[in-house]
């Protein structure tokens, strides 16, 4: 079964969701939410909850129920494994996880990372349905924040930690990542780009899931997301943060 005369249900929250609703408009497929969706229209469910680990379960559980049982559900798998997403449902093999970084205008490439339980055709229309959207795509293990993601966010994590101990300024940080490494921004000014939530949701799930010292979240990093300064959506990021003087 195609997805192309489908409807696409997509469902969670998070910065993910609206630039990847309109994404999916713009290539002519009908975008609802639960509330809006005919199960026997549904060609694949998306969910896109990254911080909320618990709502992400009850919105995975949701749509495993509504949905019929040959319906992809592709999930989010940056904090926390496809396959531990896949074990929340009466249907496991239908279950397939993928993730990429905002903004999504300068992602080419969507990562699929297949549960251990996944059936092959199930991976085969998550593949076709981001190609669809015009967009590479790249199977990947299963672990937790895939590739690019993670190693990203780990990379930023590090520069928050050397930003809160006053190792550098985050202008001389991100300075010396762009012109060291040839990165096209800074660390920190990426992160105040992707969202500061979702790069703290996938260190944390790192952390949670592999338990070692060396994924531990920077304090301040923490700190900003409960305060809601994730960066540009919020108009307050590192950057603010370091202007402010605000203590650590």
């Amino acid at each position: 079964m195609t997805t192309t005369s489908k409807a696409i249900l997509l469902a969670g929250e998070g910065p993910l969701y609206p630039e990847l609703e309109q994404l999916i408009t713009a290539h002519g497929y009908r975008v609802v939410s639960v509330e809006e969706a005919e199960a026997s229209e549904v060609g694949l469910a998306l969910e896109v909850t990254n911080g909320d680990l618990a709502a992400k379960k009850e919105r995975v559980r949701e749509l495993d129920q509504l949905l019929p049982a040959y319906v992809p559900i592709v999930a989010t798998s940056l904090a926390i494994t496809a396959t531990e997403v896949a074990a929340w449902t009466a249907h496991p093999e239908r279950v397939c996880g993928f993730g990429t970084l905002l903004p999504l205008a300068e992602r080419e490439l969507f990562e699929i990372a297949p549960a251990l339980q996944t059936e092959e055709p199930i991976l085969s229309q998550t593949v076709t349905f981001f190609q669809s959207l015009g967009k590479e795509t790249e199977i990947v293990d299963d672990e937790v924040g895939l590739v690019f993601p993670r190693i990203l966010s780990l990379i930023i994590n590090e520069a928050a930690f050397a930003l809160m101990e006053k190792a550098a300024t985050a202008a001389d940080i991100d300075t010396a990542m762009k012109k060291g490494v040839n990165y096209p921004y800074g660390p920190l000014e990426w992160a105040d780009r992707i969202g500061l939530d979702e790069v703290y949701a996938i260190v944390r799930g790192l952390h949670r899931d592999l338990a070692e010292e060396r994924y531990r979240p920077a304090p301040l990093l923490r700190k900003l997301v409960l305060a809601g300064r994730v960066g540009k959506r919020s108009g307050r990021g590192f950057y603010v943060y370091e202007n402010e003087g605000d203590a650590t």
